[in-house]
């Protein structure tokens, strides 16, 4: 089951996380905080790990560089690839299977040949501007490496990391699967 709490900012309007017009990179957030979304991640590649899996359990690929992140995916939705909507936990190690609730301070909007595929991005606590850089970093890498994956793989269409973006809207991009209803987001 995922629990979504949408925050809202003291003056009780909704804040979000969005892109500056001059640096589309840059993160701008209201002074005033938020309570982000809590789900729950199911772990697949653990932090460090060379091996990426899928959220069945298969492998995708295995990696010349560790994952820096964990890194799995939300079970009861659907991402608009068609495969579980994907997350990041950031902190410590934690072993492939294992489920967590974390608050989703943002997600990473990815392009994979072709499909829009969203990242929750999940901590414990916000993330600084530092951890922030870092993660955004990490996805344009990827999206590089994915690309070329994808050509190998006859795969054709875009690769691309286009930013941060706000995790709520990440959600409910997404669609439910399975048998858990989907909780309605507050306007």
């Amino acid at each position: 089951m995922i629990e979504i709490r949408p925050g809202r900012n003291k003056s009780g309007m909704q804040d979000n996380l969005e892109a500056s017009s001059t640096n589309p990179d840059r993160c701008v957030v209201s002074e005033m905080q938020q309570e982000p979304p809590l789900v729950e991640v199911v772990i697949e590649v653990p932090r460090g790990s060379f091996i990426k899996r899928g959220s069945t359990g298969k492998v995708d690929f295995i990696s010349p560089l560790p994952c820096p992140f964990n890194y799995g995916s939300l079970p009861d939705y659907l991402g608009l690839d068609g495969d579980l909507l994907d997350a990041l936990v950031l902190g410590p190690r934690l072993p492939a299977g294992t489920r967590v609730r974390a608050k989703a301070w943002g997600a990473i909007r990815m392009v994979d040949h072709g499909m829009l595929d969203d990242k929750l991005i999940c901590s414990d606590l916000p993330l600084d501007i530092l951890q922030r850089q870092k993660v955004l970093r990490f996805f344009r890498f990827y999206a590089k490496c994915k690309g070329l994956l994808n050509v190998a793989r006859g795969r054709l269409g875009r690769n691309a990391c286009e930013g941060w973006r706000d995790a709520t809207q990440a959600i409910a991009r997404a669609r439910p699967c399975g048998s858990s209803p989907r909780l309605p987001l507050p306007r």
